[in-house]
């Protein structure tokens, strides 16, 4: 069994550092905070004292901190020793940061992969969660089997250290509109006094059937073809005054709704009116900048 060390212990990585352990791999753990590791020690994992003594204890490292500057701030006491091991990055950040981690770890002699963790804490180690890599596949070939312990469906999706970062911001930007669109949803059902629970089955079904559009819109856009309208722009353009009338109907705020309209108006505009609704992926789109 693969010695493993985990580095950052918040509510993701202790499930991480469990799942190693769980699953019979030497595991060692650091985290700035040491209360934090009790719970892991107790278990059966190491407590390092010192981050160098992390780093050295095996030939796989596995952060989870917040930021990829984090990370490298982390990790700076124990560059040195990071030579030959294999470092695994599981946190947010932007492509950029991704890059810049990976050259600083390939400086200190590491073999580097970025990661990302496309579920919660509490999924950690289920076989249907997500965890997808990008970074030196010989690294992803060789850990492959340990790294399969956080989750049954685990993806390399290519060498560049960028990439798992790059997906997991594209995808990632559907959260938090989707759930804005149900916290709304959910102040105007109390609105009349209504719980919230009655809607929770009924968005799940909506959440199915956006989902069974996904590859529909994917081969509108990869295709440039919008005109195969089942919904267009014109039809989300009427839905706008909807909206208003809600907001006056159950006093919800749905401010947060106008940058969205201003995108549908704009793309209506752009002669994408009877296009499909994935037509505004081209509004989105920015010129290239001249050089």
């Amino acid at each position: 069994m693969t010695p493993v060390t985990v580095i950052g212990l918040g509510s993701m990585g202790t499930a991480l550092a469990e799942a190693f352990v769980k699953a019979g791999h030497p595991t060692t753990v650091w985290n700035r905070t040491a209360a934090r590791a009790a719970p892991l020690v107790a278990m059966g994992a190491r407590h390092a004292e010192t981050v160098e003594e992390a780093v050295t204890a095996g030939p796989l490292v596995v952060t989870c901190l917040t930021t990829f500057d984090d990370t490298r701030l982390a990790l700076r006491p124990a560059g040195a020793s990071l030579h030959g091991r294999a470092l695994v990055t599981l946190n947010s950040g932007s492509p950029a940061g991704a890059r810049e981690t990976a050259a600083w770890a390939v400086g200190h002699g590491a073999r580097f992969l970025a990661g990302a963790v496309k579920n919660v804490p509490s999924a950690v180690g289920a076989p249907d969660t997500l965890l997808y890599y990008s970074g030196d596949k010989a690294v992803f070939e060789e850990f492959e089997t340990t790294l399969k312990v956080l989750g049954g469906d685990t993806v390399h999706l290519g060498d560049e250290a960028d990439l798992a970062a790059l997906y997991e911001m594209a995808v990632g930007a559907m959260l938090l509109p989707a759930l804005v669109g149900f916290f709304q949803g959910a102040a105007a059902v109390q609105a009349r006094g209504l719980e919230v629970n009655t809607m929770v089955r009924f968005a799940g079904t909506w959440l199915d059937m956006i989902k069974s559009l996904l590859p529909i819109y994917a081969e509108e856009i990869d295709s440039g073809d919008y005109t195969g309208a089942a919904s267009s722009v014109n039809l989300f353009l009427a839905g706008a005054a909807h909206d208003d009338d809600l907001a006056g109907e159950t006093n919800v705020d749905t401010a947060w709704l106008a940058p969205l309209h201003d995108l549908v108006r704009r793309a209506a505009e752009a002669g994408h009116g009877d296009h499909s609704i994935s037509a505004l992926t081209e509004v989105l789109r920015k010129p290239a900048r001249q050089p």
